[in-house]
């Protein structure tokens, strides 16, 4: 006589019928599902009999519910990476560990043209001028309270304008008057010759090389007709009803003496000492 099969759980005869052998006892299915059966990971289901099922790391699910946590894709023959939990595919698990673009803040994937500055990444196509909104590409840039220029807009932006052409002094350049000059537009007003690093003199808002000062705008000594212009030894003048001198060519006519801070007379167009005016 053929010894009886009982289920380990119900005790029920399993002669004839489908069971399970778990843990070396023999189970009915419905006690299988009920008592033995794994609890699917996604959709918290026992996993019966009737289903296939799927395992990792301890970790049970049907068949269906193998999906990447991420784009669900079905991953039972698939290959994916698990992760903080989470099951991912390839492509998903990709996206996961790339750096974040500092410009739309998404994954920058492996093999895509990328620029990184201090630490941050971007796609090319993010890494662009905060005012002109256009690719820097290969281009220079410059970095300004925390933003990207490319170099023209940083130009128009923050660069000194020429007080002369209006136009952006990128390098160099000469201050006059607290205001700013590309070297070869700060010219003489007269030759046009550059003044940058030269002597130079202004009159009325106009500036001048020496020469064409000398030339063109100082008055002359009415004394030795030599023009005076503030420059070296030349540079105190004395003026008397309508006349110019220089301070040391104001001198009496008679006796020479220097009169550029002393008392004297005019007397028909010249000018004497006090001494020299009474003898007259």
């Amino acid at each position: 006589m053929a010894a009886r099969s009982n289920c380990f759980y119900c005790r029920e005869d399993l002669s004839g019928k489908k069971f399970v052998r778990k843990d070396e006892k023999q189970v009915c299915v419905r006690c299988f599902d009920k008592f033995c059966a794994n609890t699917c990971a996604e959709c918290r289901c026992t996993v019966s009999t009737d289903s296939k099922e799927l395992h990792h790391k301890g970790r049970y699910w049907h068949l269906d519910c193998f999906r990447c946590a991420k784009c669900y894709k079905n991953l039972a023959k698939e290959s994916f990476t698990s992760k903080d939990d989470r099951i991912l595919c390839g492509t998903c698990s990709s996206r996961e560990d790339a750096p974040r673009c500092h410009g739309c803040y998404k994954p920058i994937l492996a093999g895509t043209e990328n620029v990184e500055y201090k630490g941050n990444s971007w796609h090319d196509e993010c890494f662009t001028c905060y005012q002109c909104q256009k690719p820097i590409g290969s281009k220079s840039f410059i970095a300004k309270n925390n933003n990207i220029y490319c170099s023209l807009c940083h130009e128009k932006k923050f660069a000194k304008q020429c007080a002369c052409c209006k136009k952006p002094i990128t390098t160099g350049g000469v201050n006059y008057q607290d205001q700013p000059w590309h070297s070869e537009c700060f010219v003489c007003s007269s030759c046009r010759k550059p003044l940058a690093g030269t002597r130079f003199t202004s009159h009325e808002e106009k500036v001048y090389c020496v020469d064409c000062y000398k030339s063109t705008v100082a008055k002359k000594c009415s004394s030795c007709q030599n023009p005076i212009t503030g420059f070296g030894k030349a540079t105190n003048v004395v003026n008397y009803e309508g006349g110019s001198w220089h301070d040391y060519c104001f001198n009496c006519k008679r006796c020479s003496l220097n009169l550029a801070e002393k008392r004297f007379v005019a007397h028909n167009g010249d000018i004497y000492c006090s001494d020299c005016s009474k003898k007259l």
